[in-house]
């Protein structure tokens, strides 16, 4: 279907509306969010909130002790681990948590489901932090989510017209090694009348997450059409997808990328040279193992 842009904003408002009553956040993790967006907030007021809630403590404690982190000795108590890792990075812990909940669901066609974008978003959220830790820009905690969330559109799409998404996946043409046959934004254009970057960037607002995030959910596959100041995240994440669907092995998603080519004006953008981006490469397969232990 063609679509005017006020037309478009119907659609993702009328979905983000209609999926509302699913898709929602714990009221413990919004507020952790909030609590670690305002600057005056400290360790021992992340903390107040966290003990409040068993499960989420010992999920954090879990993760601390992972080989993810890297931590010597076993930590105990939430207020060291708050003070090890920091505030962002248990933040993190604690949407990872709380979306692994909603990524939840049977196959829908071709051998894909929400299963299967779960283990997606993680790989590319694991290999994101590995980008920007390799560029020294301070920004692994935050690529790290960035990954986390950046296809949430799809669960979008998949929470409010499960048919749609089927007739998408359908006409994708994905062959027995994964690799679809057409444009999945373009095919999403005309069966939903916007695409799974429209309802990410929606869901982002709805749920209050800074305003990158919105950017990288909306700009994932075109992070060049942003000011040059917004694009360091999406074109973190943009290269993380692309290189994780170099590995079959992993789990073969690439519905929404019918090649692998890299711009090389992203790489520029990014400061990476061909030297950087065989490290890693090389890396990936190492942290991909260490993320197993952080989502499961």
């Amino acid at each position: 279907m063609s679509v005017t842009a006020e037309q478009r904003e119907q659609i993702v408002t009328g979905a983000i509306r209609e999926i509302s009553h699913i898709a929602t956040l714990p009221e413990i993790t919004l507020k952790i969010i909030e609590l670690v967006e305002d600057p005056k907030s400290t360790a021992q007021d992340l903390h107040n909130i966290i003990s409040n809630d068993p499960a989420l403590c010992t999920r954090i404690l879990k993760v601390v002790n992972s080989s993810f982190y890297g931590l010597p000795g076993q930590i105990g108590s939430i207020n060291r681990a708050i003070v090890l890792l920091g505030l962002n990075a248990v933040k993190n812990i604690a949407i990872a948590a709380s979306l692994a909940k909603l990524f939840r669901g049977g196959d829908l066609a071709g051998g894909f489901g929400a299963k299967d974008l779960w283990r997606h978003s993680n790989a590319v959220a694991a290999c994101s932090k590995l980008i920007a830790d390799a560029m020294k820009c301070g920004l692994g905690d935050e690529a790290f989510l960035a990954g986390l969330m950046h296809d949430i559109g799809i669960m979008v799409e998949m929470q409010f017209d499960r048919n749609k998404l089927i007739e998408v996946i359908e006409q994708l043409g994905i062959d027995a090694n994964g690799v679809p046959a057409g444009c999945m934004l373009a095919i999403e254009e005309q069966v939903f009348g916007a695409n799974h970057q429209d309802f990410g960037a929606a869901l982002c607002e709805k749920w209050k997450f800074p305003k990158s995030f919105h950017t990288v959910t909306g700009f994932h596959h075109r992070p060049l059409e942003l000011a040059l100041e917004n694009r360091t995240l999406p074109a973190i994440v943009y290269l993380a997808d692309r290189l994780v669907a170099e590995l079959p092995d992993i789990d073969g998603f690439r519905i929404d990328l019918k090649n692998l080519d890299i711009d090389p004006e992203v790489l520029e953008n990014l400061g990476i040279g061909q030297d950087k981006l065989q490290a890693i490469r090389a890396a990936l397969p190492s942290a991909l193992q260490n993320i197993e232990q952080l989502v499961n």
